[in-house]
């Protein structure tokens, strides 16, 4: 058992934990931030798809002792009940999620996406989510979501560029 203290969604987090012990399960077992969802227990389906120091990672990957001492952000950490992160809104505005379980895996991935390519092709889009399986939409409206979301960021950078 080690302790492992990191920072989620901008609050330092710590718990004893067996060596192990992955990032997933940490979040969902021992810091009950259950939006991080376990989809496949063999990193192809995305679901538990979370930012460590502000990267897109699957935490099914990545034991808990190798996040101690770093930055996470879970989907509980993406925007608010009131004010919706912009791919959030856009999965909703969009019809962008059906059964919903691995929305989060997915709203997480298009975050990271949009920051590093903001105005992305729905090709490029398309291969991104290749990581991501969503058994119940065949992707359209995911596609469309992510579209509608860049064109929002995009939007929103420029008014606060010209303020």
């Amino acid at each position: 058992m080690q302790k492992v203290t990191l920072t989620v969604n901008g609050t330092q987090r710590s718990a004893e934990v067996d060596d192990r012990t992955l990032l997933v399960e940490l979040l969902r077992d021992h810091l009950r931030l259950t939006g991080t969802h376990v989809g496949c227990d063999t990193s192809q389906c995305g679901a538990c798809t979370v930012h460590l120091d502000g990267i897109s990672v699957k935490s099914c990957t990545v034991f808990a002792a190798h996040a101690s001492g770093r930055n996470v952000t879970t989907i509980e950490g993406v925007g608010t009940r009131d004010k919706l992160h912009p791919v959030q809104q856009a999965f909703h505005e969009n019809h962008g999620l059906q059964c919903g379980y691995c929305t989060p895996g997915m709203v997480m991935s298009a975050i990271y996406l949009l920051q590093t390519n903001p105005d992305p092709t729905e090709e490029e889009i398309r291969v991104w989510l290749e990581g991501n399986i969503c058994r119940c939409t065949g992707y359209h409206n995911i596609v469309k979501s992510i579209q509608a979301a860049a064109r929002t960021m995009k939007a929103d950078k420029a008014a606060t560029a010209a303020a």
